[in-house]
């Protein structure tokens, strides 16, 4: 029998239509649980659509599961991966559910300790991959602590965020002291309630009652160019991976827009070592700094699917194929991009329409499914 895949994503990133396709070429069968008018919703590749309430969360989590009995999900956003944690602590030990979340994450305890960005780096230079100090901020005192030891700029990060929301880089005392308030402060429910209705995203509604308390982080600021790494691994072992260097970023901090694939010893090992150590399964990411040296430095390990792992780079190097292979014996695979850089759609060719890489890299457009192209431009289907 094919290996059924739950896709879950709570934001509609068009990256998660992006791996329907993966999968479906690997011969399963793809469900989503996603916002209503998400891209997903539009793919052709998809069987069936399971609509994600934000203010009945581990309810719709529970209707989508049980409708679409999949041997794997697959979390596409950090708020999924809380979600699915939040299951996992409410299930039986042993459970079908507990079973399902613990083949689709890997060890769930694990993927607590990497959403803790301080700890997270912690462990991960204990089993020898390079970091930089980082430390955990509690209080303005706290801080100046850990501004005079690793000095500016220096990078302050707010737990629970993604997509280079809740970083600041910050070059003074004054910069450090304004945005560790403004990330450590919880916010105002009048705030959030205007965020709701201007952002049109009830998540806000969700904070405007119980207003959370963000753990902030400290870290040395790492003068580079990013790097990444996007990975599938089964029960500790990495079985497909793609790393590359980031050559255009939407913004200072933002997601990639252009890529470079590369072949990179030391983020290899360090993928190795984190998926071994955490115990991890399914697709996941870790985000590196290049130094002048050349050398790579691990900032954060994001536990869930990330953009990258939507590219095809042949054996061993295509995500979905490689997942999918570890619980069905009979997958297939996409063909092979035969251009190491890629042009990200649909943020390249809205940075610059005449942006060189269109033309001279791999211009990442879902030519082969019509609507999701579509709604990646915000088009009516």
């Amino acid at each position: 029998m094919a290996c059924r895949v739950l896709l879950a994503a709570t934001v509609p990133w068009p990256s998660v239509a992006r791996y329907a396709g993966g999968f479906a070429a690997a011969g399963c069968e793809v469900d989503a649980l996603s916002p209503a008018k998400a891209p997903i919703t539009a793919s052709r590749y998809l069987k069936r659509h399971h609509r994600y309430r934000p203010l009945s969360a581990l309810l719709s989590w529970r209707a989508a599961i049980a409708a679409s009995a999949p041997d794997l999900i697959v979390a596409c956003d950090d708020r999924a991966v809380t979600q699915m944690l939040r299951l996992y602590a409410q299930a039986k030990k042993e459970s079908p559910l507990a079973a399902l979340i613990e083949r689709s994450l890997g060890t769930p305890e694990s993927c607590r300790r990497i959403m803790a960005r301080t700890a997270c780096m912690r462990i991960a230079r204990s089993i020898g991959i390079r970091v930089p100090d980082t430390y955990a901020i509690v209080d303005e005192a706290g801080l100046d602590a850990a501004l005079a030891a690793i000095g500016y700029p220096a990078v302050l990060k707010a737990d629970g965020t993604w997509g280079g929301d809740g970083v600041r880089v910050v070059k003074s005392r004054d910069d450090a002291l304004a945005a560790f308030r403004k990330l450590s402060k919880r916010p105002s429910r009048l705030r959030s309630l205007a965020r709701a209705l201007k952002r049109r995203d009830a998540h806000h509604l969700l904070t405007a009652i119980v207003p959370p308390t963000p753990a902030v982080s400290i870290q040395r600021f790492i003068e580079g160019t990013p790097a990444n790494s996007a990975f599938a691994a089964w029960q500790g072992e990495v079985v497909g991976s793609i790393y590359y260097d980031v050559l255009v970023a939407d913004g200072a901090i933002g997601p990639p827009n252009v890529i470079r694939r590369i072949d990179d010893p030391e983020i290899d090992r360090a993928t190795r070592l984190a998926a071994k150590h955490f115990g991890l399964s399914g697709i996941h990411g870790m985000d590196f700094i290049r130094d002048r040296d050349g050398q790579a430095h691990l900032i954060e390990i994001n536990p869930r699917a990330t953009q990258g792992g939507t590219l095809a780079f042949g054996p061993g190097h295509d995500l979905p194929a490689a997942l999918a292979a570890c619980v069905s014996p009979t997958t297939t695979m996409r063909a092979a991009i035969a251009n190491d850089v890629v042009a990200i759609f649909p943020r390249e060719w809205q940075r610059d329409p005449a942006s060189p890489y269109l033309k001279t890299g791999h211009h990442d457009v879902p030519w082969d499914d019509p609507a999701v192209f579509r709604a990646s431009l915000g088009l009516s289907t």
